[in-house]
């Protein structure tokens, strides 16, 4: 065998494995919050692929593995923001765990994954809802853009993060209720984000 034939012969070395739990096991001590994040994540992840499956199902095409990925990840930024009902004692306003979040992913190298964590809460913020609330995050839109964003965005409001409610599936119904309180505009988009997600 040439020289030549035996460099084309030897494989390129596959690139490492991503694992979302060994990344969070970097940022989050083993503990309570550690032991929250990851059940509420795991469920998020299980109902994303279920959504996922079902788009397959109707010839969306879906990236799975990402879509695993993104959901296992998509609230890392949580333990530096305030929300003490969910064991989060950081200083940080929770509306910013998003862009915490996508901060962590980016240093991660992870940047596609970082923007599924900064778009996925509520049925994602507007720009002009930033400014009109004044809201302390970046002056940006906030909304899920590619079908994992937006699968991830909804598969998320179906399970709480509250210890006392953790494991319990909230119905679309239910969502749409909570998520009212917040103004007409977020229902409007929870119900595009539904129709195009739901399984229909």
């Amino acid at each position: 065998m040439t020289a030549l034939a035996a460099a084309h012969a030897v494989k390129p070395a596959e690139a490492p494995i991503m694992n979302p739990l060994e990344i969070i096991s970097r940022h989050y001590e083993p503990g309570p919050l550690q032991s929250l994040l990851i059940a509420h994540s795991v469920l998020v992840a299980r109902k994303a692929r279920e959504l996922g499956e079902k788009l397959i199902d109707r010839e969306v095409p879906v990236d799975l593995e990402f879509l695993t990925e993104a959901s296992l990840l998509h609230d890392i930024g949580i333990r530096f923001c305030r929300a003490e009902e969910i064991l989060c004692h950081g200083e940080e306003p929770y509306i910013r765990h998003g862009v915490i979040g996508r901060e962590i992913l980016e240093k991660e190298g992870l940047p596609r994954h970082a923007l599924v964590c900064e778009r996925h809460t509520g049925s994602g913020i507007t720009v002009a809802e930033v400014r009109e609330k004044k809201l302390p995050i970046p002056e940006r839109d906030y909304l899920p853009l590619s079908i994992e964003e937006k699968i991830v965005c909804v598969a998320d409001k179906f399970y709480s993060k509250n210890p006392d409610r953790i494991w319990e599936e909230k119905t679309p119904e239910t969502i749409l209720l909570s998520l009212s309180k917040w103004g007409e505009d977020v229902t409007r988009r929870w119900d595009r984000l539904w129709e195009e997600i739901g399984p229909g």
